[in-house]
């Protein structure tokens, strides 16, 4: 009689031991963290057309920019705006190797785009990264946003309204020159300005 009352509350521990570690060796779940969820980075692949900065969005008591000329269908694509790739071309902004700052000798060519932009209120821009063929795809996709996104930032200092320009990254995919020496590379590392007007209708 006194053995069945010891044996059974050694019974009911070991039960209840065995039942806990199972339990625990059973935990799968993970804790989110507050915040949004981690989106994959990575490249983004050769023949990008998106913008590489996110489109302007205004709120809803904004429908035209400082100019007074309406946003077209907000935010506006630069996919569904006639391009014209030769008004400026003569102001591509060629870089130094590795680098998004632009140079003191190529200033002038970002104001000349700036006045232009000024004197044309109806018009955008778009504004192409490219870098040469040195480095990774991934790693010249990023090279090519920051130097677009210098030049609209040299631009936004001028007075041009940044709801005006959008930009997007080519990396290396796009060269000017197809040679493989320093001639060619200086002349792939460059920021391209694209004006762009609305199509009738929009």
């Amino acid at each position: 009689m006194k053995m069945n009352k010891l044996i059974f509350p050694l019974m009911i521990a070991l039960v209840a031991t065995v039942a806990a570690t199972g339990c625990k060796k059973g935990i799968t779940k993970v804790t989110q963290l507050p915040g949004p969820t981690p989106q994959p980075t990575g490249d983004t692949g050769p023949g990008n057309t998106l913008p590489s900065t996110p489109p302007f969005t205004p709120g809803p008591d904004v429908t035209a920019n400082s100019n007074g000329i309406p946003y077209p269908n907000n935010p506006w694509d630069p996919t569904k705006m006639n391009q014209d790739r030769s008004t400026y071309a003569a102001q591509t902004v060629h870089f130094a190797f590795d680098s998004a700052a632009i140079k003191a000798d190529e200033e002038s060519k970002v104001i000349i785009v700036s006045e232009g932009l000024k004197s044309d209120p109806s018009a955008y821009m778009l504004i192409e990264g490219h870098c040469d063929e040195r480095g990774t795809e991934e790693y010249n996709r990023s090279l090519g946003e920051r130097r677009a996104l210098a030049l609209r930032e040299d631009l936004a200092k001028d007075g041009i309204d940044s709801a005006r320009v959008q930009t997007i990254s080519y990396g290396k995919d796009q060269p000017e020159d197809p040679g493989h020496d320093e001639s060619a590379w200086s002349k792939n590392r460059r920021g391209v300005f694209v004006l762009c007007h609305p199509k009738p209708g929009m």
